[in-house]
């Protein structure tokens, strides 16, 4: 191909062609070294949302993507044991990372995870661990990967130089409206777990009001193409579906959720639903590494370290190893918001709907999370203490706990969580939180 032309690609894409790896690996590299523009970048992403991928062809694409930049070796890097990682399309509440980093390494696995910010009304893994004083998770490779092997675990930011074409990608897709197609998001997610040098990745899919997919059958596509390229990439992958009609767990907000997050680690309290989906991932991912024989010995061991504290401590080294302060279990001084005030319901009865959508964008709005790129956030803010579906609200037992900076931002809050719940006469039929799993 050495008259190779990426406008021609581009073209053969528009015209319902697939791609060969070597047209893909030659696109990948434009992307990279600058060599592919802005232009030719956009149009190939509104190509590939019309057109759509092969899994051929979504698997040449994230291999590529993977190879723009360093893939890590573990073994070369000192680590001498199974290499796992979780990847979640994101939710309200949703701080499964926090607790399941150290317990998989409490376990005996090594966890490199990279982690994003907050998109939409969804909270990110890094605004969450911005709360915690000190914590730093733009760190350099070699940083990376000594606590990853002295520790265990470390979550931290994606680095320049893991999948860099990833980022440039992604943002030609954000700027033009082909953020949904199923190839790129494919292999957006899969091109970085990729390049972290993994044995075997467990993916949590959810499916609710207060994920990205509202719908099950979305969420049962997306899994299924992150198996079969996963599968094709020769990475070993589980997924789980699971219900996000509700808070997982009981708060929503950056410093809140770390301070549920140690609190459960340090068995202070632990909400059963979020209990059951970290249990069921960390199984998951101990079984697939091979760490364990099934799922029950897999549950059971990874239940154990959480009642024995190794979980915990492996949780307070990753946190010391990282700048954060190192007796951050015994004095959890996490920010705290200057208003408190509980939200009662409108008409008291049984929570029998939750727009969790609305309830992200509450938060958003509190200033947990971004309606703009590079804007600064407040991690005080959020809910806490938050009921869940089929439990009884009134006077006396609030929807939850808001947390703001000021009454003014309170009371606009107030009034979207108010109106995006139901009540009834009587408790409704919960879904479980796992609705099922796929590989």
């Amino acid at each position: 191909m050495a008259n190779w032309l990426p406008q021609e690609t581009i073209r053969r894409k528009r015209d319902g062609h697939a791609l060969d790896a070597e047209e893909i690996r030659r696109l990948i590299i434009g992307l990279t070294d600058g060599s592919i523009s802005n232009g030719q970048a956009a149009a190939l992403a509104m190509a590939v949302f019309l057109r759509g991928m092969t899994t051929e062809e979504t698997v040449a694409l994230t291999l590529a993507m993977r190879d723009s930049g360093t893939v890590l070796n573990w073994r070369a890097l000192g680590v001498d044991g199974k290499v796992v990682d979780k990847h979640s399309t994101g939710g309200i509440g949703d701080k499964v990372s926090l607790i399941l980093a150290p317990l998989l390494a409490a376990c005996g696995a090594f966890v490199p995870m990279i982690s994003g910010r907050g998109l939409g009304h969804t909270g990110g893994t890094l605004d969450k661990l911005a709360a915690i004083p000190g914590y730093r998770t733009d760190i350099d490779l070699a940083t990376f990967a000594r606590v990853v092997r002295d520790v265990g675990c470390a979550v931290i930011g994606q680095t320049a130089d893991l999948a860099p074409a990833d980022r440039r990608l992604y943002a030609i897709r954000d700027e033009t409206a082909t953020v949904e197609s199923l190839p790129l998001i494919t292999s957006s997610i899969l091109s970085k777990k990729l390049a972290e040098g993994l044995d075997a990745l467990v993916l949590d899919v959810k499916a609710g009001t207060g994920a990205f997919m509202t719908g099950i059958d979305e969420a049962r596509e997306l899994a299924a193409s992150l198996l079969r390229v996963s599968h094709g990439a020769g990475l070993a992958a589980t997924a789980l579906i699971s219900n996000m009609d509700q808070t997982l767990g009981r708060t929503v907000g950056n410093a809140l959720e770390v301070a549920e997050s140690i609190d459960f680690l340090t068995n202070a309290g632990r909400e059963r639903r979020l209990a059951d989906v970290t249990l069921s991932l960390a199984a998951e991912a101990l079984v697939l590494g091979g760490l364990a024989p099934d799922a029950d010995t897999a549950r059971g061991i990874a239940k154990a370290r959480l009642d024995d504290g190794t979980a915990a401590e492996r949780f307070a080294r990753m946190v010391a190893a990282l700048g954060g302060p190192p007796d951050l279990l015994e004095r959890p001084l996490l920010p705290r918001a200057p208003f408190v005030v509980p939200i009662t319901p409108a008409i008291p009865g049984f929570l029998s709907k939750i727009d969790g959508r609305a309830i992200g964008l509450a938060v958003v709005e509190l200033g947990a999370g971004r309606s703009a790129a590079g804007q600064s956030i407040d991690v005080r803010v959020g809910f806490s203490e938050v009921a869940g579906l089929g439990e009884h609200v009134d006077d006396q037992h609030p929807i939850c706990l808001l947390h703001a900076a000021d009454e003014a931002a309170a009371a606009r809050a107030m009034e979207r969580v108010r109106s995006a719940v139901v009540t009834a006469d009587a408790p409704p039929i919960v879904p479980p939180p796992i609705h099922e799993r796929l590989g």
